[in-house]
């Protein structure tokens, strides 16, 4: 099994959302499409945000950042999904 969940996860990343604000993450695919987009971009030659990351796959990279809190998915009406 793969840690966190993606239910862990999105409780992450939805923590600092007031009451009454619509959630970051309504979704499993909106975890998956911002995983896998960070995931690109460490293929592409940005900096893992996390330590020891020598060794392990950029997917697994992604996923820790994003639990972490060390990426941030932005909202539809931004310009990117994710911000550093």
């Amino acid at each position: 099994m793969i840690h966190p969940s993606y239910v862990e996860l999105m409780k992450v990343v939805n923590d600092n959302v007031e009451i009454g604000e619509e959630p970051v993450v309504n979704s499993r695919y909106s975890i998956v499409i911002a995983s896998a987009k960070r995931a690109r971009q460490i293929i592409a030659g940005d900096e893992p945000m996390v330590a020891n990351a020598k060794g392990k796959k950029p997917l697994s990279i992604a996923v820790e950042e994003l639990y972490n809190g060390d990426v941030q998915i932005m909202g539809e009406d931004k310009e990117s999904d994710e911000v550093e």
